[in-house]
């Protein structure tokens, strides 16, 4: 359990890092907005690709040492963004960190699905929010570690922990955690691209997601151009951050006595378009709309996974669905942070953003309605 929630930590710092530090690093770099938001994009995309591929990466390395890997790559891209601070280096750890977070998101809940038994939706409430309590981590030290040392030293700080989880898991996976080669059993396994639940269930996490990434990379941009300081912003996002990992952990206790998530899921996307609707109509209320944000956003996360991991009988069907629905749903994710990137270069504002948003929240509490217990893809 400790390494799963420590691997899970280091999934998201090397994103969560950037907002608060963004306007810095594009003023060091020349970038434009587009091309920042390229940042947060291009891992995102690299994640739901390398996702995609889990599958044969299971087969070729097994869980223990491509989750591992994983690690070692996400601890390089810190070091790499320490020693290569350009545009052409961000871009390239940016591509190391996705390929990285890739790999262990796609390997770890099969692993989750083996080793936990029936306590695996628990184990995947608390493997989320260790992902989010990453993130709250880095959105709230960002600022004040490159106050003292630099935007550089800060990204480069973040592969000392990413080392720590890939030390731990070595220790604790175990070689017998390696999953089986894939065989004739693996090949009749009906595919997952053919199942429209599976299409809809990699519609939803993309979605939510998308929410997600959009924050994490917007969040802090939108409150310094409404007068916050660079500061302030970060903390706001760590607060947000905060709010998320509460509810996963909210969502990680009582998830055992809903087997309906529908009820959940339901009272998280209302909590995250009433936050969309405070940013879009009263952005002075900062602390309702980093409440109703982090919620929504926090609760979400990790429903979407446990409502997926619902529709798998066995580890090595929960480990393609969860592939194949990751995969798609980062890649649709992944437009988000660039899209709005785009659209603040044209406009000025994020307002467009937060409004595509809206319409994605609206759309998920219409899907809602079919995860009804039992089904399965």
């Amino acid at each position: 359990m400790a390494a799963i929630v420590v691997a899970a930590l280091n999934l998201r710092p090397a994103l969560a890092a950037l907002g608060p530090v963004l306007d810095q690093v594009k003023a060091a770099t020349g970038a434009s907005s587009a091309a920042a938001g390229l940042l947060t994009t291009l891992p995102i995309l690299l994640m739901g690709l390398g996702a995609l591929l889990a599958a044969p990466l299971r087969r070729a390395l097994g869980e223990r040492a491509g989750v591992a890997l994983g690690l070692l790559a996400i601890a390089a891209a810190c070091g790499l963004r320490a020693a290569w601070p350009s545009t052409a280096g961000l871009l390239a750890s940016a591509a190391m960190v996705g390929v990285g977070v890739a790999a262990v998101q796609a390997l770890m809940p099969g692993f989750i699905k083996r080793t936990s038994g029936e306590g695996a939706p628990r184990m995947m409430g608390l493997y989320t929010t260790g992902i989010m309590a990453g993130a709250a981590a880095a959105a709230a030290m960002s600022t004040g570690v490159t106050r003292l040392a630099g935007w550089q030293a800060m990204f480069g700080l973040w592969a000392l922990p990413a080392i720590l989880a890939l030390m731990l898991w070595m220790r604790a996976a175990g070689r017998g955690a390696a999953a089986p080669a894939g065989g004739p059993i693996a090949l009749r396994r009906p595919s997952v691209w053919k199942s429209p639940r599976a299409w809809l269930l990699l519609t939803f996490f993309g979605i939510g997601t998308g929410a997600y990434t959009l924050v994490l990379a917007w969040f802090p941009p939108f409150y310094a151009s409404r007068g916050l300081t660079a500061d302030q912003a970060g903390y706001a996002l760590s607060a947000l951050t905060v709010c998320e990992v509460l509810a996963g952990l909210a969502v990680s206790a009582a998830i055992a006595r809903r087997p309906d998530r529908r009820p959940l899921l339901a009272a998280a996307l209302a909590s995250l378009l009433a936050g969309i609707a405070c940013l879009l109509l009263a952005p002075w209320l900062v602390l309702p709309t980093v409440c109703l944000l982090g919620a929504g956003i926090g609760a979400i996360f990790p429903l979407s996974l446990i409502v997926t991991l619902d529709h798998a009988s066995d580890p090595e069907t929960a480990g393609d669905l969860m592939a194949f629905v990751q995969g798609g749903g980062y890649v649709m994710a992944s437009v988000m942070p660039f899209f709005a990137g785009w659209v603040r270069d044209a406009s000025s504002d994020l307002s467009g953003a937060w409004l595509l948003m809206a319409a994605g929240v609206v759309a998920m509490m219409v899907m809602t309605a079919r995860f009804r217990p039992g089904a399965r893809a």
